[in-house]
């Protein structure tokens, strides 16, 4: 029977690791401070690119920003030359990181062209440089996020792993699919167990972990450590927690109430708007409210109007007239 015991990623203990994946434009810190209230090992920012950390532009400040019930907190950065990785990880340590995660699995198109993400493990020799300078860099632990490699002719995560590893890297997370496949198909949770295998170090699986009984199926597959929770977690910033409770043997821990429902979204709604501005935050929320809605009664005629509307104090409006009347039914 699946069951999870603490990790150390160095000296950080993580008594739970059941960890909420880094997605660009979705695990913002209004997102991340939700997941973190309802129950999650340990949370990971959105991917910062490492020249623009150094830059710091506006997005990466904002991606670099946490909220104190994340600590210990992981921020994520992609790059490929190593002396910049190694800047922009001494500035993340700087700033009160207390891990650095460097990004070897991003397959977007835009990242891999600039020979980052999982670019990298076309090229174990440059990967390794990238993360000796990194780890060389900091005194906090680093973390690598990995695919099974490029494609299904270069399968060479474990590989990877161990140079990792041998370079003082502190703990491997492996997305089940390779770079070519994308997001398409299924992840292969038994190939991470190769992993696992390859190496000492605390290994997390993840990919298409969007329930409980996935959560122990690629816990069971993969020999892992824990689980990393991406997708799954999309207007559900409660599963990682029902994850943790499942595991730990504890009771069941049913969804959140309609009415605790709309009181998290309205407080993400409010973050983001603290976080972005009016504009920005109103756009950036609605792909949010889409996911909290979705199966609801009537909730893709409500996503319609909601998607149309600029006002924030309306749109909070708009989500108190479509929950308060199922939160009432439900407490009937």
């Amino acid at each position: 029977m699946a069951s999870l015991k603490p990790i150390n990623i160095g000296p950080i203990r993580i008594d739970d690791p059941v960890i909420l994946a880094p997605m660009t434009g979705v695990t913002d810190v209004p997102f991340r401070k939700m997941v973190k209230r309802f129950g999650c090992g340990l949370t990971v920012s959105e991917m910062i690119a490492s020249e623009a950390m150094i830059r710091e532009t506006r997005q990466s400040l904002q991606k670099a920003t946490w909220d104190p019930s994340e600590e210990p907190v992981s921020l994520q950065l992609a790059g490929c030359e190593p002396e910049r990785m190694a800047e922009a990880a001494k500035l993340n340590e700087d700033k009160g990181a207390a891990i650095i995660d460097i990004n070897m699995g991003c397959p977007v198109k835009k990242v891999v062209n600039g020979f980052a993400g999982s670019h990298l493990m076309r090229d174990l020799d440059l990967a390794g440089r990238l993360i000796d300078a990194t780890v060389k860099a900091v005194s906090v632990p680093v973390t690598l996020k990995m695919r099974m490699g490029w494609d299904h002719d270069s399968l060479n995560a474990p590989e990877l792993a161990k140079i990792a590893e041998d370079l003082g890297v502190q703990m491997i997370t492996v997305h089940g699919r390779t770079r070519c496949q994308l997001y398409k198909g299924t992840a292969d949770w038994a190939f991470i167990a190769k992993v696992k295998e390859a190496t000492s170090l605390p290994v997390i699986a993840n990919g298409d972990i969007n329930s409980i009984p996935e959560a122990r199926e690629a816990l069971k597959q993969s020999n892992a450590d824990g689980v990393m929770i991406g997708r799954g977690a999309y207007g559900k910033p409660w599963l990682l927690g029902q994850v943790i409770a499942n595991l730990r043997g504890e009771e069941p821990k049913p969804d959140p109430s309609r009415e605790k429902q709309l009181e998290t979204i309205l407080e993400q709604y409010d973050d983001m708007q603290a976080l972005y501005g009016p504009r920005v935050g109103t756009h950036c929320a609605r792909k949010h409210i889409g996911w909290y809605t979705k199966g609801m009664t009537g909730s893709a005629e409500f996503r319609q109007k909601v998607n149309q509307e600029e006002d924030p104090g309306v749109v909070k409006a708009m989500l108190r007239e479509f929950y308060l009347p199922q939160a009432e039914q439900e407490a009937a």
